[in-house]
């Protein structure tokens, strides 16, 4: 009997936490892309891309030119003249090699960085809508997220809610007043 008490207890204990558990799901790239802010950051980003390209052109440039130079004066040159230039033309190579693979981490930083403010904007809100609706949990129900949710679970609008954002319409989807 008192077996069967503590298997009652601890079954009505699994039930009741069970119970209290409140899940939701949010989307936060598809809020992130409805902030007015974002068009800043994908202004900021296009700007950094073309200081980037920049670079790497006048780098290409300078290489082009020392190689244009190299093929013209080889037969005048002597030996430890032919080998600074070489070695000048193979690290500016290396150089634009190098800088071609690092660009787009580059940009990657960059886009973190600006868009780490409006995350946080979203988390603060976030978490709002989490106190004042008792979730005990919540998932991310972007593109490589979440399989299934019910509509009913997401406070993604809600959070946009908090944050002042109303949903742009899609591309193509007009709107009737």
């Amino acid at each position: 009997m008192k077996r069967l008490s503590i298997v009652i207890l601890l079954m009505f204990v699994a039930f009741s936490s069970n119970a209290q558990s409140k899940i939701g799901t949010i989307d936060a790239e598809y809020i992130l892309a409805q902030l007015p802010e974002s068009s800043e950051v994908t202004k900021n980003l296009e700007a950094y891309n073309a200081e980037l390209q920049a670079e790497l052109e006048s780098n290409i440039k300078k290489y082009e030119d020392l190689v244009k130079d190299y093929q013209e004066t080889v037969e005048t040159m002597n030996d430890t003249v032919k080998k600074e230039k070489e070695d000048a033309i193979i690290e500016l190579e290396n150089n634009i090699k190098n800088f071609r693979q690092k660009a787009s981490v580059m940009i990657q930083v960059k886009r973190n960085e600006l868009n780490g403010p409006l995350y946080e904007k979203i988390d603060a809100a976030m978490k709002k809508v989490i106190s004042e609706g008792g979730y005990t949990q919540i998932f991310h129900s972007g593109a490589s997220g979440l399989a299934f949710s019910r509509a009913e679970d997401d406070i993604t609008q809600k959070v946009m809610n908090v944050l002042g954002v109303e949903a742009k319409p899609a591309a193509g989807e007009t709107t009737n007043n």
